[in-house]
């Protein structure tokens, strides 16, 4: 069987260039400040206070640049370790990380050895506790490294928006099982040409990395240890290991009344699981945590004294189609929907800019208290729960 560090060194994922570091910043859920923020930290964390942070796992760096990035962007102090078992994705991540400047300590081990190197006060794991032969020991030791105060952002994979993958990789793994890893994917990708169209993976439109490259052909189909993690089972397993969820990245696909009336006097547990199954579309669980029994500080536009960020909208586009009565269009994987708000809300969404506050946006656009925390509120409901809304002061001018 390959092993885990086997496997990474010869295909590092995500596979990266480090030169495209000088064109484009990648980003994403979790791991973004803004995001960290508002999920963490109820969007008033004072970020003149040096962040110590973790990324275990890290692979080639994704959310290990993302998070350096735009931490220094903003001027924020902040102490950034990269712990990995693959000496090939190291090097990719330290390529991308000189490329752009960045000061980052880098690691190679276990994430199970995550506590010899704290406490952190923000943990970043994505997209590697699944592939632990024992994922609640992962869990366990990055609680151990955790700071107080602190939380993690992670994301595991998830079993219906992935259908037809584990067939696939259990077939491959029983006959290729035994071959070095460049004549497993090759003899994979001979294989997959005979898969039926009628295969559950042939009609799944949310599965897309086999085609993106080898590495992504060989990190979806041929991973020798990967276990995905309905909404259920990943809470059951922060139960046992010491942590309590904080917020989804999205909570909207979570909420069951989003879809329907029914289920209202479910438990909450019962109807988030309800809600994943009738959404079907969910291929990873993106989440922040805490320690169990921690309180959660709520972000909320109820603190006017918090600043708005929009995240994946511009402002003035958006205001511009809210002042014209048009819709919202959100797209999630395959699935598109609308966000409605009143005409009334444009002039609130085309002056955020990521430096004022909830209350000075107001008085600038001369609104009354009462019309403005109305028009707040809708603007609330109807993008924070996909997160297009966060909270943070990180920009505000100090």
């Amino acid at each position: 069987m390959v092993t885990l560090a086997e496997h990474y060194d010869a295909y590092p994922y995500p596979e990266r260039d480090p030169s495209e570091e000088r064109r484009r910043l990648i980003t994403g859920s979790p791991s973004h400040p803004l995001e960290m923020d508002h999920a963490l930290w109820g969007g008033a964390r004072d970020w003149s206070r040096p962040l110590r942070a973790l990324v275990a796992g890290g692979g080639t760096g994704d959310g290990l640049i993302q998070l350096a990035q735009v931490l220094k962007s903003a001027g924020a102090p902040a102490e950034i370790t990269y712990l990995d078992l693959s000496a090939s994705a190291r090097r990719v991540a330290e390529e991308r990380a000189r490329v752009r400047g960045l000061d980052i300590t880098f690691r190679t081990g276990s994430l199970l050895e995550a506590g010899e190197h704290g406490p952190f006060d923000y943990i970043d794991c994505c997209g590697v506790l699944h592939h632990l032969d024992d994922p609640e020991a992962g869990f366990r030791a990055l609680r151990a490294a955790l700071a107080p105060g602190g939380g993690m952002g992670m994301m595991v994979y998830a079993p219906y928006g992935r259908s037809g993958v584990y067939p696939l990789q259990e077939a491959f793994g029983a006959i290729l099982g035994g071959l070095p890893p460049e004549e497993r994917l090759n003899a994979a990708k001979g294989i997959m040409g005979g898969v039926p169209q009628g295969h559950p993976f042939r009609s799944n439109p949310n599965l897309v990395d086999h085609a993106a490259s080898d590495a992504g052909f060989y990190d979806l189909l041929l991973h020798g240890q990967d276990r995905p993690y309905s909404v259920t089972e990943l809470l059951e397993t922060f139960d046992a290991t010491g942590w309590q969820l904080a917020r989804f990245a999205m909570p909207g696909l979570y909420d069951l009344g989003a879809l329907t009336p029914h289920g209202a006097d479910l438990p909450e547990r019962a109807r988030m699981a309800a809600a994943e199954k009738l959404r079907g579309t969910i291929k990873t669980h993106i989440a922040y945590a805490v320690p169990e029994g921690a309180e959660v500080p709520k972000a909320s536009v109820r603190d006017t004294k918090l600043v708005p960020h929009l995240r994946g909208l511009k402002a003035d586009a958006a205001a511009r189609a809210v002042a014209a009565g048009k819709p919202l269009p959100l797209r999630l994987g395959s699935e598109t929907r609308e966000l409605s708000l009143p005409k009334g809300a444009a002039p609130l969404l085309g002056a955020i800019d990521g430096r004022r506050s909830v209350a000075e946006i107001s008085a600038t656009v001369r609104l009354d208290p009462i019309a403005a925390a109305s028009h707040w509120g809708r603007i609330e409901a109807a993008l924070a729960p996909w997160g297009l809304m966060l909270l943070s002061g990180l920009l505000r001018r100090r």
